[in-house]
């Protein structure tokens, strides 16, 4: 059975939904995204997900073609439209349709699409067995905080990376790590203090991220927000990840060297289940 995705305002089946060639996504990537996961058939983070949608929408002047309610409405629809148990919403905005200018003109009609995708997300093999990565210059634009579709440079260097035997990247910027190819950084030293990189243009303001940290400064984990370097990275008891697709993954080799004993540490699998339990409690 195909998809049923959703298009301007139209619930078509996969094969048959269409966008103007001349979307603003498609010519300029002038668009916006964002991916919710979806547990027993409920929305997780989704509150922190539109929070984060509306300041996008905000920084490149788009409105919003729908209305919070409606918005909540159409997530819901597409889980049942789908029969979606486990997996992921994807929700992208462009500033609409018009002939190719780089100017763009007031009052445009935004375009709005959203799709599924079925996956087993609290079944991950690689938090198991954690995840190797390596070290590449940071090559996108400035402002990493708008979760745009200017997603190009993040996949070229991934799947260069995949190829070279790894499972992602971190982005190195004047010696310090910004973020893996579409997710968040973490440390945790040897003396047990989750490090994390303070919140700025230089990286994306994950959503995973915030709920994790909330949940390490509710426990007795210390916890400093702060730029660290590759060479503190290479150095760390534990690394991992956050996405809304992943959760907690750990890391356990950069650049061909392991992290601490080369396997998932304490740390990241504890903030896993936790992060898990918690969210599973607060899903809508």
């Amino acid at each position: 059975m195909s998809r049923i995705v959703y298009v301007n305002g139209e619930w078509k089946p996969e094969a048959e939904a269409t966008i103007s060639v001349f979307d603003r996504g498609l010519l300029f990537a002038d668009a916006i995204y964002e991916v919710t996961a979806v547990i027993n058939r409920k929305l997780i983070d989704y509150s922190g997900h539109t929070a984060r949608l509306k300041r996008s929408l905000e920084a490149l002047g788009i409105p919003s073609p729908v209305s919070d309610d409606e918005l909540l409405d159409l997530h819901r629809q597409i889980i049942e439209r789908n029969d979606l148990e486990s997996g992921l919403i994807y929700l992208q905005i462009s500033r609409g349709a018009a002939d190719r200018d780089f100017l763009f003109a007031d009052g445009m009609k935004p375009s709005i699409i959203m799709f599924t995708q079925k996956k087993n997300v609290l079944e991950n093999p690689k938090w198991e067995t954690g995840l190797s990565v390596v070290t590449v210059p940071e090559g996108r634009w400035a402002n990493r905080q708008i979760k745009t579709v200017q997603l190009l440079y993040s996949s070229m260097i991934k799947t260069e990376a995949a190829k070279a035997g790894a499972d992602d990247v971190f982005l190195v910027e004047d010696g310090l790590i910004t973020e893996a190819s579409s997710s968040n950084v973490h440390i945790v030293t040897k003396d047990g203090v989750l490090v994390t990189r303070h919140l700025s243009n230089a990286l994306l303001h994950g959503i995973t991220r915030a709920s994790v940290l909330s949940l390490a400064q509710g426990s007795d984990l210390e916890v400093e927000e702060r730029a660290f370097s590759v060479a503190e990275v290479l150095s760390a008891a534990e690394v991992f990840i956050t996405s809304a697709s992943a959760f907690v993954m750990p890391v356990v080799r950069v650049d061909g060297r392991s992290i601490g004993d080369g396997k998932p540490g304490p740390v990241s699998r504890k903030l896993l289940q936790t992060y898990i339990q918690d969210r599973l409690a607060h899903a809508i």
